[in-house]
């Protein structure tokens, strides 16, 4: 099989990782440019109200006339607080779920330690993702942008955050499920801290929509 190859993302959605946990080997793509609102800086949860957008705020460019801008080189900005006001909306959302105290430790440095470079929290962020599925975080990087690549299962329209789920998501219990309803594709974080170690075997069980 191909290689897929995608964007490290804010803590991605669950059909992403589904994607990740499936394939053989995975790319990931360094040489593009950055673009806004898209899971590169975005994640959502299922807070207390519903579902919950956090984001995380990046650096304006300097030049205003350089129209492009890589992902590798986009600085987060914080002179906001987003870290610790992040990590406070996820132990509200999940310190009554199953699995949150099981892997808080693993999260919470994450938001301690000030961040600098997107892409670079993003990778973190997917490392450890992976070792609390107890998965070799393996991968390659891009050296030069393709719009068509050969070689590769080309799957980074999955950074978008505006489009529809492309697997047959099946239903887990969420905390907050009884008081609204069951809020598909959230975060990765949501299906771990509900899950925990079955998070595994669901993104390995999933099946995706075939294109006409």
């Amino acid at each position: 099989m191909k290689p897929i190859l995608l964007h490290p993302c804010y803590f991605g959605p669950i059909d992403m990782y589904a994607s990740l946990v499936q394939a053989d080997s995975f790319v990931f793509e360094k040489e593009d440019n950055y673009q806004k609102q898209t899971y590169r800086t975005r994640q959502y949860i299922y807070g207390a109200n519903g579902e919950l957008l956090l984001n995380i705020p990046v650096k304006h460019r300097e030049n205003k006339t350089d129209q492009h801008q890589k992902y590798k080189d986009i600085r987060i900005e914080n002179a906001f607080k987003w870290q610790p006001l992040h990590w406070k909306s996820l132990e509200a959302a999940y310190k009554t779920s199953p699995f949150f105290e099981f892997y808080e430790d693993e999260f919470a440095p994450l938001f301690e330690k000030k961040a600098n470079f997107l892409m670079d929290f993003n990778l973190m962020a997917t490392k450890i993702v992976f070792e609390c599925l107890q998965l070799d975080f393996s991968f390659k990087i891009t050296e030069e942008f393709e719009l068509e690549p050969d070689g590769y299962n080309d799957q980074r329209h999955l950074v978008n955050s505006k489009r529809k789920s492309v697997a047959n998501l099946e239903e887990y219990i969420q905390v907050f499920q009884v008081k609204y309803r069951y809020i598909p594709n959230l975060s990765i974080l949501d299906l771990l801290f509900n899950t925990g170690p079955s998070a595994l075997g669901y993104l390995d069980s999933q099946t995706f929509i075939q294109k006409d």
